[in-house]
């Protein structure tokens, strides 16, 4: 009797079919949750990043301005952002072999032998599109190819206030920066 009743428990502690389709069926749903979640994590950290660049170089603008008393900006365009003294903003590039190199460029000055105004730049991400809304207006202002936007800094310290709309695939954010600080003060993001 001891060996029949021990052969009924070892046929109890087997799984079942339905048993095993259930653990693999939940296995898969924690799996694709898992890499749903890391796709929308990696658009979120573009976004973030993209943001916390463009509010690094307004800082540093603002910091320039009040620094060396002559108005900076950001200036705008489709492929990137770039912090130069507010003379030299909106201006065509010229590539030449006399000059400065900046940025992986080569930019012609007046005086060759005058230095480079401090210079940094943010390339956007290809997939990006970044859109502007002035102060007081309603209306943003889309970046496209030949068209640039300028944000200005003055020596005391002031800038217009702006909100950046950063916008890819399946994400958006909005950065709005404070006219005093030219920090962030307020982030709005949305991935989806």
């Amino acid at each position: 009797m001891t060996s029949a009743a021990r052969i009924r428990n070892d046929l109890k502690r087997g799984f079942t079919l339905i048993e095993i389709v259930l653990v693999l069926g939940l296995a898969a749903l924690i799996a694709g949750g898992a890499v749903t979640y890391m796709v929308f994590s990696s658009d979120e950290r573009v976004l973030r990043s993209t943001s916390g660049e463009v509010e690094l170089l307004a800082k540093r603008a603002r910091t320039m301005a009040i620094l060396q008393q002559t108005p900076y900006a950001l200036e705008f365009r489709k492929e990137r952002v770039r912090l130069l003294p507010l003379a030299e903003a909106g201006g065509i590039e010229r590539r030449t072999g006399l000059g400065n190199e900046i940025g992986g460029r080569t930019v012609e000055f007046e005086d060759p032998d005058k230095v480079a105004p401090v210079r940094e730049e943010f390339l956007l991400p290809e997939d990006m599109e970044v859109s502007i809304l002035r102060w007081n207006t309603t209306a943003w202002i889309p970046l496209v190819r030949d068209a640039i936007q300028i944000w200005r800094f003055d020596p005391d310290g002031l800038c217009e206030p702006v909100t950046v709309r950063y916008s890819i695939e399946k994400g958006v954010a909005e950065s709005t920066f404070h006219p005093l600080t030219a920090t962030v003060s307020d982030f709005l993001l949305e991935a989806r």
